[in-house]
This record gives C-alpha cells, structure tokens and sequence, in this order.
C-alpha cells in the first residue's frame, strides 16, 4: 500500500474518532455513583508484575531503559522472565572429567540490574541447563533454542537447585528473597517440556524443585504448575496435597484468542474480551474446591493474543481491552502479569519492524504503546471501588478522597489476522453523562485520553508507509507522538459533567 493512501486512511481514521465525521451518531450512557458509598479493597492486582523476554536480555541497556519507563508510570514490582538456567546465562559447567561447577556471575549481575531498577524478581526456573539435559536434542523452536527436556540426573538438578538458592540467600539476605516468587518451570503443558508423559513428569520436577528450596529456607516461595490455558490446577494441588508437597501459590496463564476447546474443552466461541476473566474465574473456583482454598492465583502470563497480531497488541484497541480485564478479574486473582513489558525480545528473532504485534508495552527503539498509555492512566485509579452499574466503566476512591473513574469504548480489533491493514473499527463513539452525588461545590475534574488522536504512536508510523527500520529522525517522531497526551481540564457542575469516547478509547478521569 502506498505511502499516500495510508496517510489518506489515516487521517480519515483519525477525524471519524475523534467525531468530527458524523456517519455514526454516539451512543448516550448514565453513570450514576455516590461519592460516599461504601466501597470494596481494590488492590493493583493487575501492575503487581509484567512480564519480559528471557534472562540474557536484561543484561542490555535499552532493556533496563524500559524498565525505567514502566517503573516511573506504574510501579510495578517484579519482573519475570524465562530462561535464567539457560546455557546463556552459563550457570552451570560440566568439564572433561564429568565435574560440575557454578558460575553465577550472569545472574548476579542480572538481578542485582532489577534490584537497582525498583524492581524483584519472579524467579521462573528453566529451561534445562545443556549439561544437565537428558536429552540434547530436545530444543523448543524459538530462536534462541532453549532445551525442555528433563534432566539425566535429579541429584544434579537438586544440586544445582540448592547451590543457586543458597547463592541468592547468601548475596540478597534471606528477608529479600523471602519477598520473591520461584515458579517451576513455564507451561509444561503445550510443548516446553519433553517429559512423558508430561503431566506426571512434571511433578516430579516440581516435587524435586521445591524440597531443594525448601531445604535452603522453607521461607522461599515456590509455586507451579505455570501451565499455558489455564490447565492442571486441580490435578497438580491434588498431586501436592496426596504426597505432602509444599505449595506456596498457584501459576498459569492464558491469551485472549485461547480456544474454549483447549481451555474449557467445550464448543463455545467466548470473545476474545471475556476469555481472559472467564479462565481467571475458572481457576480462582479450582482453588477454592481444592485442599488449599485459599492459596494465591497468580496468573503469571496474558494478554489479548498469543500469536503477534498488529492488529490487536499494538493499537488502541488495548486501552478498553485492558480496562474491561480488569474489571471483570478483581477480586478472583492476586496477580496478574501482562506479557509483556518491552519488545526487547526475541523468541521468533531479532525484531527488524518496531510494530509487528509484538507483545511488550514499549515498542523497539522504545517507543511507547497505547497499551503503556493505558497501563499509565489505569495507575491513577484509587484502591477503594465504587459499585456502578455499567460495563464500560469502573470508579473508585483515593485516600485522599478523589474519585478516579475510567470509562472506555471497546470494540473488536479490526480484522483478525497477523498483517495489519488500517482501517475504522466497527462501532460508534460512546457518549457519557456522569453524576457523582456527594462531591464537593470545588470539585474539578482532569481527564487523561488514549485512542486514535491521543497517545498514538501507531498513526504516525502508517503516514510513514511502516519502515521496517525508521531513521533516528522517525524514531524520535514516533516517541513524541507515543507520549501520554496531556490531561484536559473539566468543568464539574454539581457532580455532573459529560464527555465522549471515540471507538477504542479510554478515559481516566481524576476528580479532586
């Protein structure tokens, strides 16, 4: 497509979203809360972590940049990541006699670069270390060709268990790591583990992992079963409370665009904006009718898809996406760890197109998604939320007695394939008419926006024809235009006050 058209859609994409084409007539919602309702605990359950590409790459400078950026907008707490047991990172050495030995000084440096980031680590224990493997030729097909197979030996595996986490407690003191979360291993279910058959083999690692560290410290926590589509919690707590296994929390994961078939194993089409939460529900309900009812869920990976679609994880459309998950998960999960927080990253090769679908928050040459833009505006929400009837809509109360409401517009991504082709997404912008009883006579309101116009990085790299590599000139134009757009003010007349959201926007609105 050419240069030309795509600024031509553009712009015709741009002024239908921001209203001032008038094929659709907007669609008018009542928002009604009391100020000074009773509230329920709202905790951030969904910036408690983030997820990131593997181990390696935390060693690399614009990696910890992104860092920096995501810590400053949300405050996030850990960071999780695979392959820190990769030969890589050269933890483990076997020489020509057979000995092993340790070299820990990739991780250290590693996790000494999170620490002095603001951030901790979600320690997620894999892949195999070569020297250990079973099995040399069982590689996963990503790019850098992690093994997944079980280890020749589980002394060895115990060994080097036991010697990593007493090397942590020795340089990070017991109380720091005690504050950290080991995960077993990353979804042993759908073809990261070579084990037969895999349930069973898996939690015989597991069984072997978790009484290595608790042999170190029984306050180090560990948890599994780390499974992709919401998979095995029953049968893995089942397994851990029949054999006196230690379990400190329960891990999985799942992706919007997972199939009801291999998640619910049932025919049904569930929308790609309920998939999420329908399994979270799942999940938190097999906790409950399990022997530990009230374990920590930790869903340890999501997001909207799996499968790198421009289309979905890099356009406005995760604003409302985002902003619905949420509302339909709190209360059922302790944290969820969107996937992921930068494209730094590598699993299908070196990125050469700073918007391919990638999964991260930050795009190449760190350049700010809306979907960081939307992560950015949900941190200003309070932790105590107001009951409102509405499905587009959550509000809630600061200690300091602001009310923060976010209201969106979603609608589905337009088309449903990997190639991304700008176009208007199917719906009408949405008009909202908000009465908050019980605010102060100065009450005022500020309103942070991200959609087609605001915080977009997206439009401009279209006009640009979407180089595969943009010049430090563009990269420095897609930056700015990827920017948290500057708040407006609003006037508040008696609690009222109203507003209009464009297809696939989302508005935070701070009313102080």
């Amino acid at each position: 497509m050419s240069s030309a058209r795509h600024f031509a859609i553009a712009v015709c994409i741009a002024l239908l979203l921001a209203g001032t084409l008038h094929a659709s007539p907007a669609v008018t919602e009542q928002i009604r809360v009391d100020a000074s309702a009773s509230t329920t605990p709202f905790p951030h359950f969904w910036e408690q972590m983030l997820g990131s590409g593997r181990a390696s790459l935390a060693l690399r400078d614009d990696y910890r940049k992104d860092l920096d950026a995501v810590h400053q907008a949300t405050g996030v707490g850990y960071i999780r990541f695979h392959g820190i047991l990769d030969h890589d990172v050269g933890l483990v050495q076997r020489d020509a006699q057979g000995k092993i030995s340790y070299n820990f000084s990739y991780v250290d440096q590693i996790y000494d670069g999170l620490l002095e980031h603001g951030f901790k680590p979600f320690v997620e224990l894999g892949f195999m270390p070569p020297e250990l493997t079973s099995d040399p030729n069982a590689l996963h097909p990503f790019w850098y060709h992690p093994n997944i197979a079980p280890p020749k030996d589980y002394a060895e595996w115990d060994a080097m268990i036991g010697v990593l986490a007493k090397h942590l407690v020795e340089r990070y003191g017991i109380d720091e790591v005690a504050s950290w979360y080991f995960e077993v291993w990353n979804e042993p279910n759908i073809g990261f583990w070579a084990g037969t058959p895999p349930q069973a083999t898996y939690f015989t690692l597991y069984d072997h992992t978790v009484r290595a560290l608790k042999a170190v410290s029984p306050r180090i926590r560990v948890g599994g079963p780390s499974t992709a589509q919401a998979a095995w919690a029953t049968e893995f707590l089942a397994h851990t409370h029949k054999n006196n296994v230690p379990v400190d929390f329960v891990s999985t994961h799942v992706y919007g665009d997972d199939t009801a078939d291999n998640v619910f194993h049932t025919n049904e089409k569930i929308p790609r904006a309920d998939m999420v939460c329908r399994s979270v529900d799942k999940v938190h309900k097999e906790i409950a009718a399990s022997p530990y009812p009230h374990l920590p869920l930790v869903f340890s990976e999501y997001n909207a898809s799996y499968a790198n679609l421009p289309n979905v994880t890099d356009t406005v459309f995760m604003g409302p996406w985002l902003a619905n998950t949420i509302r339909e998960c709190a209360g059922k999960v302790e944290i969820m760890s969107y996937w992921s927080f930068s494209d730094v990253f590598e699993e299908q090769g070196v990125v050469r197109n700073p918007f391919y679908g990638g999964f991260g928050l930050i795009a190449a040459d760190r350049i700010p998604k809306p979907a960081f833009n939307a992560f950015s505006m949900l941190h200003k929400l309070g932790d105590k939320r107001l009951a409102v009837d509405s499905d587009s809509a959550l509000v809630t109360r600061r200690d300091d007695g602001s009310v923060v409401i976010a209201l969106w517009n979603y609608a589905p991504p337009v088309g449903d394939t990997a190639s991304y082709t700008p176009g208007v997404p199917a719906g009408t912008p949405k008009h909202f008419s908000i009465d908050v009883q019980h605010l102060p006579a100065s009450a005022h309101a500020t309103v942070w926006r991200v959609d087609a116009t605001h915080g977009n990085a997206v439009a401009p790299f279209d006009r640009m024809g979407r180089p595969d590599f943009p010049s430090r000139k563009q990269i420095v134009e897609l930056r700015k235009a990827g920017e948290l757009a500057a708040p407006e003010s609003m006037a508040v007349s008696n609690g009222k006050f109203e507003l209009t959201v464009p297809v696939q926007g989302l508005v935070v609105v701070v009313i102080r």
